[in-house]
């Protein structure tokens, strides 16, 4: 599918794209630039296509936040508590098995846990969890912990990144999600999340982690102090990673959501950067197979419009979302199986249920 583009900067990229030519940061912020964003989003398109064809993904999952106590003061959120404030929590296993009961239905093939980094309760707080998770629901794939949580985990029990991960592996870890990457420069960590892993230990973790047999997801949170420039560095770091380990499974940018509901739109991301964001990293992240579009942070209707600018996986049904909705987000907190396949088949795609390992279960 070749149509003329009259730009000659963008028809030169169109071109490393379809030779199979890695793009470079410059031409990342062309992309970014270029008012013609229905060229680069056919371009993403045509990659995803090559890629996924019609199929878009999704999992039946349930988050599950076991603290939300933490010691690190990121810019951004608005889910953490400290030690003693009003409204601090931290899960014990009763507490932990109750929450997972009342919400549980046998379709649900993945628990997705991201926590703060609670220095209130030891390491092993942190390993029972997901013991106790495999112990009652054996069937489900625990994807648990990020990163920065790995790094954290590494300080309280003063043990290496490497011995946590084979702690947590023994425990029955089967992947670990991609937060806690935020935007993957010094400048902005120092300014946005300083008290969290750096960039280097974040990717050091995860490549720990792909050493040892794991496969794991990538994000990238976009949409405050950052430029486009460190977005691309931040996808060029990822995309080097990936390229000595093939670790990654998935690509997720996550937009960035407002501290408070009542906050002013313009402090959320505009329909045109989350689109373009989309595409970009699909055009960018050659060595990735999946690029999704989440429906938490988007809505479901521009995530039903990233199905054509490079997307192919709508996240899943995640039951009771609480991070981005402690910062703002207006979406639901859960979305329904069929609420999922109907986003997608109104956008002329084919839904295909999957794993966490992206092994398909069903298509509809």
């Amino acid at each position: 599918m070749s149509t003329l583009i009259l730009d000659q900067r963008m028809q030169e990229i169109a071109d490393k794209v379809r030779n199979g030519e890695r793009l470079t940061i410059e031409d990342g912020l062309y992309l970014y630039d270029t008012p013609d964003l229905l060229s680069v989003a056919q371009l993403a398109n045509e990659v995803n296509q090559k890629k996924n064809g019609n199929k878009v993904y999704f999992i039946e999952n349930m988050y599950i936040n076991p603290t939300n106590v933490c010691e690190a003061n990121c810019g951004f959120c608005g889910f953490k508590r400290k030690p003693g404030e009003e409204g601090a929590y931290t899960m014990d296993e009763e507490a932990l098995l109750k929450y997972v009961g009342d919400r549980w239905n046998d379709n649900i093939r993945e628990f997705h846990i991201v926590g703060g980094h609670n220095h209130e309760v030891p390491f092993d707080y942190y390993l029972d969890t997901i013991r106790t998770l495999k112990k009652h629901y054996p069937q489900a794939t625990v994807k648990a912990y990020t990163g920065a949580e790995i790094e954290f985990f590494s300080r309280i029990a003063g043990i290496s990144m490497k011995e946590v991960l084979e702690e947590l592996i023994k425990a029955g870890l089967d992947t670990m999600p991609g937060g806690g990457a935020e935007i993957l420069t010094e400048r902005y960590r120092l300014k946005m999340s300083p008290d969290k892993a750096s960039t280097d230990q974040w990717l050091e973790a995860h490549e720990i982690a792909h050493g040892l047999g794991l496969k794991t997801h990538a994000t990238m949170l976009y949409g405050s102090i950052e430029s486009y420039e460190e977005r691309l560095i931040h996808m060029d770091r990822l995309r080097q990673l990936q390229d000595r380990t093939n670790g990654y499974m998935v690509f997720i940018p996550l937009a960035m959501q407002p501290r408070s509901v009542n906050a002013g739109l313009k402090r959320r991301t505009t329909a045109f950067d989350d689109m373009r964001t989309v595409a970009i990293s699909r055009l960018m992240l050659d060595n990735f197979d999946h690029i999704k579009a989440y429906w938490i942070n988007i809505g479901v209707q521009l995530t039903q419009m990233a199905l054509t600018f490079g997307s192919d996986d709508i996240h899943g049904t995640l039951i009771e979302e609480r991070i981005s909705h402690a910062v703002g987000a207006l979406t639901s907190s859960g979305i329904t199986r069929d609420e999922l396949i109907h986003i997608i088949k109104t956008a002329g795609k084919t839904p295909v249920e999957r794993d966490t390992f992206y092994n398909i279960i069903k298509e509809y």
